[in-house]
């Protein structure tokens, strides 16, 4: 009989459970209970018990709140234009530093009791003031250019970076040449980088838009003379520079000859240099623009000189491309969970940490939603998690600011149907769970939806031809080899065929149409054996075995390679990885991570080049090519199961 994950709890006090509060599910019955925990440490020998109140911050806020609501103990009016506003000098000069240096300086708001506030828009205010006492703010289209310049004036620092994360999110080609202007006028570094770099990814689509024909000379030469400028002919360059010059000719025709100075004639073609380019009534009519052409005839007449003629016009641009990058994410490593994150980059087949997790996290379940990675439960040593991490490939950060799941859950499977997050099964370290929860990133909010008929942890799931796909674990007593399915239409699960294993903490994923499930532990040992699942028949067949046997096996497709990472085989954690070649059946070892890791998530997101993790903003230095211990690991004693 199988025994219960009970390694990671406390000696003296048995299982425990930290439970994230989360006050916006109060009112919903299907969704999370609001609850406090208070952590309790007593001091034998002194006699003392001291109590942490993770209750105190909010009630406090609230109370502030209601208080300048009701306009009692308020200290100071600030009028914006017809508006006046009640409020605490505390509270404002703790929020923004412009507020302290105006009320603890020698300016002389510090001693007026209404206080006129200039250049700021009425609404945003009113909105950071909220943002003051409540440390809620809603960022929608609406408002974001209001509120933006008046968080900066303020210089309360988490608006302003909320407003850009929002502000990133909405570029597309029609926008983003006007997002880098506002970027650029509010000082906005990060957005300002970001949204230069997304002009140059999508310049073939931006160059028809309106705000194109408007751009600043200065900007379209910024623009224009990029290395990284995604565009595979110059004939398209030379066109839209004659676009954006024909919407303003007699103003726009004397800039001509030093905007074209950007464009790379000598790789045109000879036919559209002499037919388009030589014939155009304005590049004739400058001599620095025939210039141009001429050179560039030079170039291409004489292809022996071509080395001694070399210069910015006969570079080739290198466009930047978008990728698939792996993450690892959590598991167990040197005797302990652990909360290091790494990025496998297949372009330069390297990995690298990135910044780490807040929480340590073994048997965390990870998926990937709008392009965001999500940390979903897991253990951390001590305790069994209901808390969720988000991170962010575009800033290399992780959040906490995603509502935590009803029950701690670690060995949990996560996945995404719908534009929703879905975490399945799992143990909370008292039983093991078949319960399953939705998360809605628009509503931010869990809800549970139909339990599955087995109770799982361990459990691997996948998601196909839009059934959530919930496979093998252990049903607490035994490995299982059943395997169910989840219709979000019905919202019921049903059974489909069984696996040809038991197979409890295996790796799964979709590649190519089948469902493939590889290594895991049965009743006996670590497995090496693999097989896929054909929907069309409903039936599972043999895929030939990895190299090594891999119990918490992460397994994700990258670039179209489906790939195995770390686990443990029966004698030592592994931070080896194997590629599964289709065609020759075979698996083959490809390289290994930096970290050993067991029972760790992994996901895939698509990046571009400029994201912060790919060019090392905000990387962790010098740690990913160090391993906590490179030697095989002998603290299996704690791990029961994960």
């Amino acid at each position: 009989m199988e025994r219960m994950d009970t390694t990671h709890s406390p000696s003296l006090t048995g299982k425990t459970c930290t439970i994230q509060h989360n006050s916006t599910n109060r009112n919903n019955q299907n969704e999370i209970s609001s609850s406090t925990t208070i952590d309790m440490l007593k001091d034998c020998c002194n006699n003392k018990l001291v109590k942490t109140s993770d209750k105190h911050a909010k009630f406090l806020l609230e109370n502030l709140n209601l208080l300048r609501k009701q306009k009692e103990l308020c200290d100071v009016i600030l009028i914006v234009g017809q508006n006046k506003i009640p409020a605490h000098r505390a509270v404002l000069s703790a929020c923004s530093p412009y507020f302290k240096a105006m009320f603890t300086g020698e300016l002389a708001e510090s001693r007026q009791t209404e206080i006129i506030i200039r250049d700021i828009d009425e609404y945003a205010m009113e909105l950071l003031i909220e943002y003051c006492y409540t440390s809620r703010i809603i960022v929608d289209e609406k408002n974001v250019q209001m509120l933006l310049p008046a968080a900066c004036i303020l210089q309360i620092e988490e608006v302003q970076i909320t407003c850009c994360e929002f502000l990133q999110k909405q570029l597309d080609p029609t926008n983003c040449l006007g997002i880098r202007a506002f970027a650029d006028t509010h000082s906005c570094r990060e957005l300002l980088r970001i949204a230069d770099r997304y002009t140059q990814q999508h310049f073939i689509d931006v160059k028809e838009s309106e705000e194109f024909l408007f751009l600043p000379i200065n900007q379209l030469i910024d623009i224009i003379s990029s290395d990284e400028l995604n565009m595979t002919s110059e004939e398209d360059v030379f066109n839209a520079v004659m676009q954006w010059v024909s919407c303003d000719v007699q103003q726009r025709k004397q800039y001509l000859p030093k905007i074209l100075e950007h464009v790379r004639f000598p790789l045109m073609s000879a036919r559209f240099l002499v037919n388009t380019v030589s014939s155009d009534p304005l590049i004739r009519a400058d001599q620095t623009c025939r210039d141009l052409i001429d050179e560039a005839k030079d170039y291409l007449l004489l292809p022996q000189e071509r080395l001694n003629m070399q210069g910015p016009r006969t570079r080739r641009r290198k466009p930047i491309k978008s990728s698939e990058v792996l993450f690892a994410v959590g598991g167990w490593c040197s005797g302990d969970a652990i909360a290091s994150v790494e990025m496998f980059d297949p372009t330069t087949n390297e990995w690298r940490a990135v910044s780490p997790m807040s929480k340590r996290r073994c048997g965390v379940g990870v998926a990937v939603l709008n392009n965001l990675l999500y940390a979903v439960g897991g253990h951390d040593g001590v305790s069994y998690l209901n808390s969720v991490e988000r991170f962010d490939p575009q800033t290399n950060q992780w959040s906490n600011d995603v509502a935590p799941t009803s029950s701690c859950r670690t060995s949990v499977g996560v996945a995404v149907l719908d534009g929703c997050l879905f975490a399945v099964g799992g143990q909370d370290g008292i039983s093991c769970l078949n319960l399953v929860e939705k998360y809605d990133p628009s509503t931010q909010r869990w809800t549970r939806i139909t339990s599955m008929g087995t109770k799982r942890l361990g459990v691997a799931v996948a998601v196909l031809d839009g059934y959530l796909y919930a496979i093998g674990g252990s049903d607490g007593q035994s490995p299982l080899n059943t395997v169910e399915r989840y219709d979000s239409k019905t919202n019921k699960w049903s059974p489909v065929a069984p696996m040809t294993t038991r197979r409890k903490h295996l790796g799964c994923y979709v590649y190519n149409g089948f469902i493939y499930a590889v290594g895991g532990r049965d009743d006996a040992t670590e497995l090496s054996t693999a097989e896929r699942y054909n929907p069309k028949s409903n039936q599972w067949s043999p895929v030939v075995a990895m190299n090594s046997r891999r119990s918490g096996v992460g397994l994700a497709v990258v670039n179209n390679n489906l790939m195995a990472i770390g686990g443990f085989d029966g004698a030592s954690y592994l931070k080896s990885v194997e590629l599964y070649d289709s065609e020759s059946n075979s698996w083959k070892l490809h390289g290994g991570m930096n970290y050993r890791r067991l029972g760790g998530g992994v996901g895939v997101i698509k990046v571009q080049q400029y994201d912060s993790i790919l060019y090392g903003t905000n990387s962790i230095s010098g740690s990913s090519s160090i391993s906590p211990d490179d030697s095989k690991h002998r603290s299996l004693s704690k791990l029961v199961d994960l």
